[in-house]
């Protein structure tokens, strides 16, 4: 499980921005939390393209805390593959 941080520095007033995503729900808040972002600027809560919007200075704090620096596309990717269904567990002897 992973939190990730996008290449994207898109303007926001005088700062730049991207986003910060995860495996799950609880690995992102818990990510949040740490680097000092309040929940309520969660976007598409519990949804796949669950998110926060961060500034620079959060995105440096989250990679000092682990999280996998990614460009965009990479991002898009990750995203779309929350999105794929889980296929059924087999059963031994079907």
């Amino acid at each position: 499980m992973a939190v990730y941080v996008d290449s994207m520095n898109a303007a926001f007033g005088r700062m730049k921005m991207c986003h910060m995503i995860a495996d799950t729900s609880a690995e992102l808040l818990a990510m949040a939390d740490a680097i000092g972002v309040d929940r309520k600027w969660i976007q598409y809560e519990g949804e796949r393209r669950e998110h926060f919007d961060i500034c620079k200075s959060k995105r440096a704090k989250a990679v000092s805390l682990g999280a996998i620096e990614v460009s965009i596309m990479q991002l898009a990717r990750i995203l779309r593959a929350k999105q794929q269904p889980t296929p059924p567990p087999t059963r031994a002897g079907a």
